[in-house]
């Protein structure tokens, strides 16, 4: 199996605003993994997008965007959106003229502001913040979506948001050429609607509310914060939080997320479908069922 081409060139957009996050490393050591992994020359630059109005041009290969702290409401119409959106829409011209596409992917903040960018659906504030490991279940168009063809139904993620984007305008999304992907865990004794967790906006773009790229690692030492702390114990008490950091070291849980996510997202843009080495572990295991009961954390 050979790679479409022998160089390429990632664009990883920073939307953390400055502040200490997990997302950014996590994001590297993939890159640095899959890189190494599969002998490929890649090399990626990080563009500080918010505060400092960075963004790349449409020399790079693939892009990808990041989550990050505050509203993806209240930026509307500011400067760096207006350079960030100018970016996508030049992305949208180039794979609708050229050959050779230019695939993104769109983290959490990053989602959100995309799908309010194009009124997709209504992105508002949760009645509480979500923070912990959930399950993921795929829509029917999920159970065919490439990017997700590594994953079991349903999957578990990392979920850190206080903001939702529900009520979705399912004719534009169609209209635009996009599927929705995912929803948030079910939860029959919540009368509100679930949360769409993965848009596939079109062909080349694809997006989640939740973070794939998170690990083991990362995960723990947010959950070692005292706020992060506080909060999980004051709404489901102690035993909750020790069972969540239990759950951290299970290899079917975020892990499996974080090995196979974004490497697929990577395998099908640079190969053009999942390398072999994946793809004999999707077609050889037996996916474990999971009881999704002990896994609802908010």
């Amino acid at each position: 199996m050979h790679p479409i081409k022998n160089k390429w060139k990632v664009a990883v957009l920073d939307m953390y605003e400055g502040v200490a996050n997990e997302g950014m490393r996590c994001i590297r050591e993939i890159l640095v993994q899959y890189a190494a992994m599969h002998a490929l020359d890649l090399q990626f630059d990080e563009f500080e997008v918010r505060l400092q109005q960075q963004v790349p041009d449409t020399s790079y290969d693939l892009y990808i965007s990041t989550g990050g702290p505050g509203s993806p409401v209240d930026s509307e119409g500011s400067a760096w959106e207006q350079k960030y959106f100018a970016l996508i829409e030049d992305l949208l011209e180039w794979n609708r003229t050229q050959e050779q596409k230019k695939p993104a992917f769109f983290i959490c903040h990053s989602y959100q502001i995309m799908c309010r960018y194009y009124r997709l659906g209504n992105v508002c504030k949760r009645k509480s913040p979500a923070f912990g490991v959930f399950p993921v279940h795929k829509t029917a168009a999920g159970l065919s979506e490439k990017v997700f063809s590594a994953l079991p139904d349903p999957f578990f993620i990392v979920d850190s948001r206080n903001w939702q984007v529900i009520e979705l305008d399912h004719e534009r999304i169609h209209a635009m050429g996009g599927q929705v992907l995912a929803l948030e865990k079910e939860r029959p004794h919540v009368p509100l609607e679930r949360a769409t967790m993965a848009i596939r906006f079109n062909d080349h773009f694809i997006g989640t509310q939740f973070h794939p790229e998170a690990d083991a690692d990362g995960m723990h030492m947010y959950l070692l914060q005292e706020e992060k702390k506080k909060q999980v114990v004051d709404h489901h008490g102690i035993e909750k939080y020790n069972s969540m950091l239990e759950q951290l070291t299970d290899p079917d849980k975020i892990m499996l997320t974080h090995d196979r996510f974004i490497t697929t997202f990577l395998d099908y843009a640079v190969y053009g479908e999942l390398t072999d080495r994946l793809a004999a572990i999707v077609h050889l295991e037996e996916v474990p069922a999971h009881n999704d009961d002990q896994n609802t954390f908010f």
